[in-house]
């Protein structure tokens, strides 16, 4: 019953975490000068909009999937450095921010709603499994959230973090080059490695306490999302303590 209940806030906060993250980009392309998101339907909130099917379900379902990326013609922004680069960043910054009040929430949820009225939900197992997926909604839109910001940072193309790159070289500079060129396939490897590194977590518990030592990705990840994260525990932990 718990997985299931996972997997539906999973589901739900997934929508919170791509869907701004799209939006966001459309709406910097637009404002910096670039109608092109607008034009094709994706300055909008509608999930339908920038979900992928197959992107969608991989990330509930495996933690790691995709959006439709937001088609933008930089050379219609009127500054044009400056456009990318605010177009790049803007998806990650929204997705810092809903992070930035998605965990207080789940505190309130986890402790005004749920622990204090334990009694009424253990005796109504329907409001019981509503609001633990409201709880772990928020929680994974916390997670999740923090996750995508590390992840769109690496300056891999075609992430983000590449587009910032972009922003600040010239198209002759030879490291820009080489992740232009060669940027994918790092991904693409890096996320392999990533995944084979939870298949022996899972079903090879012999080495499984030096295998996440080995995950690359996810030992950026780990680290980076505390880093990040911590302004944010720390801040509301002195607000609402747990």
């Amino acid at each position: 019953m718990e997985r299931i209940i996972q997997i539906l806030a999973g589901a739900i906060a997934v929508i919170f975490i791509f869907t701004p993250h799209e939006f966001a980009h459309a709406f910097a392309a637009y404002k910096c000068g670039d109608p092109t998101a607008k034009m094709r339907g994706r300055m909008s909130l509608n999930p339908i909009k920038h979900l992928d099917p197959m992107g969608y379900a991989l990330c509930v379902f495996a933690g790691f999937g995709w959006a439709k990326p937001v088609p933008i013609n930089p050379y219609n922004f009127r500054k044009y450095r400056k456009g990318l680069f605010l177009t790049a960043i803007a998806g990650v910054v929204t997705n810092y921010i809903i992070a930035f009040i998605a965990y207080p929430l789940s505190l309130v949820v986890l402790k005004y709603v749920y622990i204090q009225n334990y009694a009424f939900f253990y005796e109504n197992l329907f409001f019981d499994a509503l609001v633990q997926v409201l709880y772990y909604a928020l929680s994974f839109i916390f997670v999740y959230g923090l996750n995508v910001v590390i992840f769109n940072l690496l300056p891999l193309y075609p992430l983000d973090g590449f587009r910032i790159i972009e922003a600040f070289t010239r198209e002759i500079n030879p490291v820009r080059r080489f992740l232009r060129n060669n940027g994918s396939m790092i991904l693409m490897i890096l996320i392999i490695e990533s995944f084979l590194c939870g298949v022996l977590m899972d079903y090879a518990p012999s080495v499984a306490g030096i295998v996440p030592y080995f995950n690359i990705l996810g030992y950026v990840q780990y680290f980076g999302t505390k880093i990040l994260g911590f302004p944010i525990t720390a801040l509301w932990g002195l607000i609402i303590p747990v």
